[in-house]
């Protein structure tokens, strides 16, 4: 197997911590977004247990990328 080959599929299949980081704080911060916009632009159209699921979503999402930044931070 050539090299370069084999280094990039060491890569893509073994990342490293950082990159796993990363990627979970990507998908928090799209988490939050999403509830964002679900509550800017849907909210008089959802039902009260519909916006109580976005409320918690919303706020388990923003604990869940605080303790991520508190990890890093240490």
């Amino acid at each position: 197997m050539p090299f370069g080959l084999e280094r990039s599929a060491m890569d893509v299949l073994n990342p490293q911590k950082k990159v796993i980081i990363d990627m979970i704080m990507v998908q928090l911060l799209s988490l939050i977004i999403l509830f964002a916009f679900v509550l800017a632009f849907a909210h008089g159209k959802l039902s009260q247990n519909d916006l109580t699921f976005v409320m918690g979503g919303l706020f388990l999402s923003m604990l869940m990328l605080t303790n991520v930044y508190s990890r890093i931070a240490r």
